[in-house]
């Protein structure tokens, strides 16, 4: 029967397009202890790693995902043409001063980098990089960001621990995102397409209470 969870957990991990939690398969296999499930998830994980073909299965963003090699990327991108072009070096600085600081305010964020950053947010939260986690109880009552599970999918990270350097996302993102001239600082390139992005942008003055779970320390209870 254990040989039968594997084979049914790897089943769902090879169709699902986002990562799947420990939670969503509990829900699947009904009746299954946590501990059959974990330990069917290890013997896949290290059977995948042991193998060292094209794909291995990681735990990305609270769950687990198949994943390409990193180096084979040249002959992905010649088969799966990306439908938008990479992030901008102002993006990935924005980006990377959200992922550090949050839950962070627009103004804080223009005091670090000393230029205006409106375009640069509305575009990571198209590309939904960042969220609303809600306003801050000043005066003028700003809208504070924080990082998504889709930025944790994109970055290949388990949680925001695993954070890496400003200089190791920018180097990351060259290696998963297609390169793009950079123009000016109002967000035209962007990241490549996945299964998450195909979903409809978050407008940046939506409630944030209908969006996410307001801690702004697990990006992954959106």
């Amino acid at each position: 029967m254990a040989e039968d969870i594997k084979h049914i957990i790897e089943s769902l991990l090879f169709v699902s397009e986002t990562p799947l939690t420990m939670d969503h398969l509990k829900g699947i296999i009904e009746g299954e202890e946590t501990a059959a499930i974990r330990s069917a998830i290890d013997e896949l994980m290290a059977e995948y790693e042991q193998r060292d073909g094209g794909f291995v299965l990681k735990q990305v963003a609270g769950g687990y995902q198949f994943r390409t090699q990193g180096r084979y990327n040249e002959w992905i991108k010649r088969l799966v043409k990306p439908s938008t072009p990479r992030l901008s070096k102002a993006a990935l600085e924005t980006l990377a001063i959200i992922a550090y600081n949050q839950p962070i305010i627009r103004s804080d964020i223009e005091h670090i980098r000393g230029v205006d950053s409106g375009g640069v947010i509305r575009m990571l939260m198209e590309r939904k990089l960042i969220r609303v986690l809600g306003r801050k109880e000043i005066p003028g009552r700003p809208l504070i960001y924080a990082t998504t599970k889709h930025f944790l999918e994109v970055f290949e990270l388990k949680d925001l621990k695993d954070l890496p350097t400003p200089k190791e996302i920018e180097e990351l993102s060259r290696s998963r995102l297609e390169e793009q001239p950079e123009d000016d600082d109002h967000g035209e390139d962007m990241p490549t397409a996945s299964p998450a992005s195909a979903d409809a942008p978050e407008a940046e003055d939506e409630s944030p209470a209908a969006k996410d779970d307001p801690s702004p320390l697990d990006p992954t209870s959106e």
